[in-house]
């Protein structure tokens, strides 16, 4: 007997035909003699509507109570599941977050899981039921508040309990049929990989590849989780995500994938003095509010003024939160200006041959140029080159370079939904 843990989004169980037709897909995979432990999202758009609630009541939320707000779309979805699966004869359990040991610290809206302990989930599998557990949620210990674990939430809700269980596989559903070469919507003949590495899921998840979220696909590689990325919507099989033991052999394209991404913008720091120790003086003011800088460049230094400048991208909702923080340091930094762009696209292709294989980037740059795309940054990694364009360009500079480098397919991609969760 095999244990699937199984993950559902919004677009899964948007309304009750969604999740009739869920929970028969977790029936046929108890039918097939599996345990089966079920992490559910809201609703469709459940949460955005309760953020949005929120700020019609108040301009800036209390972060607890948000949490306590935003917690119940997953008990919602939760319990309608398991009533919908013990229709079907079937034994269900629903359990929220704290009920199936989910232990987070006290960070409110971006907890991080520091325990698992699903003593209870592993009661109703040995008692032979199907456990629901909410995603998206925690509890935290010292405080004893309910935590919420940020967006894609409840990916890592999966991944965790499927750790903690020592689960066979977990599968995540979505709304295409796996993980794609491109992101279907941008790209119609982007082609479904069958299997790729954690390694490399991992930099399309940071590069913003949406089928999944960065958190989960670390915690997976962590621990040692399969993934199985597979659409709701569909019986066919998904994509692998696999952990290739050391020495293994896996087959490495030269380019897995390309991703594009909309959510970051750029901020300059204009006139920075060109001396030791002003770039670590920058970010650890950018630190200390918390936001994830992703991309860095520092311009040569002017030689007559002895003044350079840094850019960096961070994501679009960190930003103004940054912009106030340094300009109330400017007198101390003693840089000139700031300037805020949140015009940005980034695009990035990802492939484990491009340790072995030369003229990868000189093939992104010509794609771009021949079709009038300017770059504005460049940062990379030993499998990774990302570059900044404008916004308005990202969507074709997505489908070029996946031409280019020969990722398309005879055939157009089904997407089922419209979201990618």
């Amino acid at each position: 007997m095999s244990l699937i843990v199984q993950k559902f989004g919004g677009s899964s169980v948007a309304d009750a035909e969604s999740i009739k037709r869920v929970a028969k897909r977790i029936v046929e995979t108890r039918k097939a003699g599996n345990e089966v432990v079920v992490a559910v999202s809201a609703m469709g758009d459940t949460t955005d509507e309760l953020i949005d609630l929120a700020h019609e009541v108040t301009p800036i939320p209390d972060a607890r109570e948000m949490d306590m707000l935003l917690t119940t779309g997953e008990r919602i979805s939760m319990a309608l599941l398991a009533m919908a699966i013990k229709s079907l004869g079937h034994e269900a359990r629903s359990y929220t977050g704290s009920q199936a040991g989910m232990i987070t610290d006290a960070q409110h809206g971006a907890a991080r899981i520091v325990d698992v302990t699903p003593v209870r989930v592993r009661e109703a599998l040995d008692e032979g039921a199907i456990a629901i557990v909410a995603g998206f949620q925690g509890f935290n210990r010292d405080s004893r508040d309910i935590t919420t674990l940020g967006r894609g939430g409840s990916d890592t809700t999966a991944v965790a309990l499927a750790a903690a269980l020592n689960a066979d596989v977990c599968e995540i559903y979505t709304d295409v049929d796996g993980v794609f070469t491109a992101d279907p919507r941008v790209v119609p003949r982007a082609h479904k990989i069958d299997t790729i590495t954690s390694e490399e899921m991992l930099e399309l998840a940071a590069a913003g590849a949406k089928v999944l979220y960065i958190r989960a696909v670390e915690y997976a590689r962590r621990h040692g989780v399969t993934l199985h990325v597979r659409s709701s919507f569909s019986p066919a099989e998904g994509t692998l995500v696999i952990n290739p033991t050391e020495g293994e052999k896996v087959e490495e394209p030269i380019i897995t994938g390309v991703a594009g991404d909309l959510s970051e913008a750029k901020i300059t720091v204009v006139g920075v003095p060109d001396v030791p120790g002003k770039a670590a003086e920058i970010f650890t003011i950018v630190a200390k509010t918390g936001a994830n800088i992703d991309m860095i460049v520092q311009n040569v230094s002017a030689a007559s003024t002895g003044l350079t400048d840094i850019s960096f991208t961070l994501p679009k909702s960190d930003g103004q939160k940054v912009l106030t923080t340094l300009k109330a340091e400017q007198p101390e930094v003693g840089f000139q200006s700031l300037q805020y762009d949140d015009q940005i696209g980034k695009l990035s292709v990802v492939g484990a041959g491009m340790r072995t294989n030369a003229g990868v980037s000189a093939q992104l740059f010509t794609s771009l140029s021949d079709n009038g795309i300017n770059i504005e940054m460049i940062s990379t990694s030993e499998i990774r080159i990302s570059v900044v364009t404008r916004a308005d360009s990202l969507a074709k500079a997505t489908q070029v370079v996946h031409t280019a480098f020969g990722l398309d397919s005879d055939g157009e991609a089904k997407v089922y939904a419209g979201t990618g969760r």
